[in-house]
């Protein structure tokens, strides 16, 4: 395809679709270089993350994720890339950072939190016969590459390294 905008005869989603269903894909990926994966159905079929293939660096953590429908008769071809980071990515830096890009390579946003919901309460409570104690109650809600008390921890230790500068400031 040559944007973003365009449809595939025999697919059911257009490109559009297909690019939102490709960015729900959870992966955990165990090495530190860019990893190549492949899509390569033939139709009639339902296309699911679980139809990606790579190599044994490479996990798809939500295999049941719908990614396209497939007419019969047409086949289903892309190749995808991934690799490990921090945050989000925008598609226009994903761009950047691939210089002369063929037609075709259509870069899409980096998503790589974990974390899809967190929501928090701080209550007063009783410690003994004191009541002038707050108790904080997180509620974490991760997909399956990290499990939400990872997620505590590792959220407090980052936020301890941004916090440190400010431990010896002079008056």
């Amino acid at each position: 395809v040559l944007h973003e905008f365009s449809t595939i005869e025999g697919v059911v989603e257009d490109v559009t679709q297909i690019i939102l269903n490709l960015k729900k894909v959870s992966l955990k990926v165990e090495s530190d270089e860019e990893k190549s994966l492949e899509i390569n159905v033939m139709g009639p079929a339902n296309v699911t993350a679980g139809d990606i293939v790579g190599d044994g660096d490479v996990t798809i953590l939500n295999p049941e994720l719908p990614i396209c429908t497939v007419a019969e008769g047409t086949t289903f071809h892309a190749v995808l890339t991934a690799e490990k980071g921090r945050g989000y990515t925008s598609a226009d830096e994903n761009k950047a950072r691939k210089v002369d890009m063929p037609i075709g390579v259509l870069p899409i946003d980096s998503i790589y939190t974990p974390i899809e919901r967190v929501n928090y309460q701080v209550e007063n409570t009783r410690v003994g016969q004191r009541d002038d104690y707050d108790k904080l109650t997180l509620d974490v809600w991760t997909d399956v590459s990290l499990a939400a008390s990872e997620a505590i921890s590792l959220s407090a230790k980052i936020l301890t390294e941004h916090l440190t500068i400010f431990v010896n400031l002079d008056d």
